[in-house]
C-alpha cells in the first residue's frame, strides 16, 4: 500500500461505480416483472432491496431508506409480506440482476468476476456499527456464482456508504425532505425534482423548505450559499468515513475497480436513461450545475 494514495479522491471517484453498477437494478423492466409476478405491480425495488430488512416492517425499512416517502413504503413491505417471504423478494432481484448484465455488458464480466473476492476483504473491512442496512446485507447469505458474489459485495459497499451517509445527514438535523432539498440544489437540479422522485408529498417539501429557510440555509424556496456549503461537507465527511473499505484492500486493487466499472458502468447509466430518466440515480452522475458548477466550486 502506497502511503501517498489519495484516499478521498479514489473514494470520491469510486463511488461513483459503486452506485451505478447497483442502481440500474431499481428500474430494470427485468427485475420488476418478476416482481409483479410475485404480485408486486409497483414498488417491487423497496422489497428487493430491502428484503433482509423486510420482516422487521415497513417503519425499519423505511427508517433505513430514510429519503422515500415512510408512507409508501410502510405499504409495499406490508403487501410484499404478504405475498412472499423475502428470500423469494431478494431472490427475484438477484435473477433480474445476473441476466441484466450479461445482457448489457458481456464482455466486462470475466474482469468483475474476478474481483469478487478481494471485493468481499473491503466489506470486512467496514466497520457496522449503526449502519442497520450494510449489516443486514453483509449476514445475508452470501452467493457462490462469481458475478452475483461480486455484485453483492459492491452492494454491501453501497449500503455502507448510504448508511453512513444519512448518519452524517441525520447528525446535521436534517430530515428526508430537508436533506433531498440540498442535494436538488447541489446537483442544479430543477427545483423540489429529487423530492418528489422520492414521492415526498407537497406538504412534506413545503415543510423542508420551512425547516431549511429557518436555519438559513434556504431563502424563497432557493437553497442559500450556506446551505450548498452544508451538503458539500455532508458530502466530504461521508467520503471521509468511506475510504477504509479502498484502504484495506489498497490502491492498486481500488484503481482496479475504477478501470474494470468505469466504461461498463457508462453502458448501465444509458440504461438507467432509458427505463426511468435522465435525472435518476443523481449519484452516477457528474454534474455541470450546482455546486459543483464555475459559480459553485467545490471546496
Amino acid at each position: 500500500m502506497r502511503p501517498d494514495e489519495d484516499w478521498l479522491a479514489i473514494t470520491e471517484r469510486n463511488a461513483r461505480s459503486v452506485q451505478t453498477f447497483i442502481g440500474w437494478i431499481f428500474w430494470d423492466p427485468g427485475a420488476e416483472a418478476r416482481y409483479k409476478a410475485l404480485g408486486l405491480p409497483a414498488g417491487g425495488y423497496i422489497a428487493g432491496r430491502g428484503a433482509p430488512l423486510l420482516a422487521a416492517g415497513g417503519d425499519a425499512v423505511a427508517a433505513a431508506f430514510v429519503s422515500i416517502a415512510p408512507s409508501i413504503i410502510r405499504a409495499v413491505v406490508a403487501r410484499a409480506n404478504e405475498l412472499a417471504p423475502p428470500t423469494a423478494w431478494a431472490t427475484a432481484r438477484d435473477e433480474a440482476v445476473v441476466e441484466g448484465l450479461r445482457t448489457a455488458i458481456p464482455d466486462s464480466i470475466p474482469a468483475i468476476e474476478e474481483m469478487a473476492p478481494w471485493l468481499w476483504e473491503a466489506v470486512a473491512a467496514c466497520p457496522t456499527d449503526g449502519r442497520v442496512l450494510a449489516a443486514a446485507q453483509i449476514g445475508w447469505p452470501r452467493p457462490t456464482e462469481p458475478l452475483l458474489s461480486a455484485w453483492h459485495a459492491v452492494n454491501c459497499l453501497r449500503e455502507y456508504r448510504g448508511d453512513t451517509h444519512w448518519a452524517v445527514v441525520v447528525s446535521e438535523g436534517l430530515g428526508a425532505s430537508e436533506a433531498s432539498i440540498l442535494h436538488n440544489a447541489w446537483v442544479g437540479y430543477e427545483s423540489d425534482w429529487i423530492p418528489r422522485s422520492r414521492l415526498l408529498t407537497d406538504e412534506e417539501i413545503a415543510t423542508g423548505w420551512a425547516n431549511l429557510e429557518r436555519r438559513g440555509l434556504a431563502a424563497h424556496r432557493t437553497v442559500t450559499d450556506t446551505g450548498l456549503a452544508l451538503r458539500q461537507r455532508i458530502e466530504d465527511r461521508t467520503n471521509e468515513l468511506s475510504t477504509v473499505m479502498w484502504e484495506a484492500v489498497g490502491g492498486a486493487r481500488a484503481r482496479q475497480f475504477a478501470d474494470v466499472l468505469e466504461p461498463p458502468c457508462t453502458v448501465l447509466l444509458r440504461r438507467v436513461d432509458e427505463t426511468a430518466g435522465d435525472h435518476y440515480q443523481p449519484a452516477s452522475r457528474i454534474h455541470q450545475a450546482g455546486y459543483g458548477s464555475a459559480a459553485h466550486p467545490r471546496a
